[in-house]
């Protein structure tokens, strides 16, 4: 059965009908003191699929919670499916005395399954982690599916050299553009100049592939950047759209054409599900 988390029913929907399986009943309820309870009802327990992206505190509590309620409700195998990993990216302690948060969030998360899937992880490391194993999938040709079939020339650019195979796997799932990195120039503390490596953008339709929008400070100036070099239009497209504060609005201020993003976070530009590649390795 899919056992969807509270921030992930959308995304639970669809695996459940991408695979055939039954959504289970849960519940999710607050005591008055503050504490969490998620309760779960089970018709099959057979093997127990628990989805639930982790964008916050208490969705890893909810998280944890759901993985034991599956377990009492009598399921023999318990599968994680963790479509937005919180904590992920602080794979390494910058200082002395600091935690590795993504280690301390995977062993919590090990002992209450018999295996983790997870989607594009933004630290391909912490998948060392777990205790249990974790296969990880790429959503990125996924991005391809909500874009307009009459783009002009597109070129798919991804931040950075070392993200490259993002927009590829965008651009092949597309079938034709070309593809290109930006280049990061730091003058200082605060000033970063931010182009893109070769290819001309002038008078084509521009897709950004990244993996994860948080503040939107870099992807806005990269739009800024795109539209100053005169591109038809410029698309952002993610992975993971975690939009903290006022990231939306900062990319529509600079000029962006649309958003389109997966169900592994669901929000209002979410327009293409990650549960056909996730159904492939269950």
């Amino acid at each position: 059965m899919i056992v969807p988390g509270s921030a992930s029913q959308a995304l639970g929907a669809a695996l459940a009908a991408e695979t055939g399986h039954s959504l289970a009943a849960v519940d999710y309820e607050r005591f008055p003191d503050g504490e969490l309870m998620a309760s779960v009802t089970m018709d099959d327990t057979d093997r127990a699929i628990v989805v639930a992206a982790t964008t916050t505190d208490a969705a890893h509590v909810e998280l944890l919670q759901l993985q034991d309620a599956v377990r009492e409700a009598g399921a023999d195998e318990v599968v994680t499916v963790l479509p937005y990993m919180g904590y992920g990216r602080q794979e390494r302690a910058f200082e002395a005395g600091q935690p590795v948060s993504a280690r301390a969030m995977a062993r919590a998360i090990s002992t209450g399954t018999d295996r983790v899937i997870l989607v594009n992880p933004h630290e391909a490391s912490v998948t060392d982690f777990f205790t249990v194993p974790c296969t990880v999938v790429d959503a990125a040709a996924q991005l391809a599916d909500p874009l307009p079939p009459e783009l002009i020339d597109p070129l798919f650019l991804s931040p950075d050299a070392g993200a490259i195979a993002l927009a590829e796997s965008a651009r092949d799932a597309y079938g034709r553009g070309d593809v290109d990195y930006f280049e990061k120039v730091r003058h200082s503390g605060t000033e970063v100049e931010i182009t893109p490596s070769d290819a001309a953008v002038a008078d084509r339709d521009v897709v950004v592939v990244d993996d994860i929008v948080a503040t939107g400070s870099t992807m806005s100036e990269s739009i800024g950047v795109l539209n100053d070099r005169g591109a038809a239009s410029v698309i952002v497209t993610c992975i993971h759209p975690l939009f903290a504060r006022n990231a939306r609005t900062k990319l529509e201020r600079a000029g962006v054409s649309a958003i389109y993003a997966t169900d592994t976070v669901e929000r209002d530009v979410t327009a293409t599900s990650v549960a056909p590649v996730v159904a492939d390795v269950l």
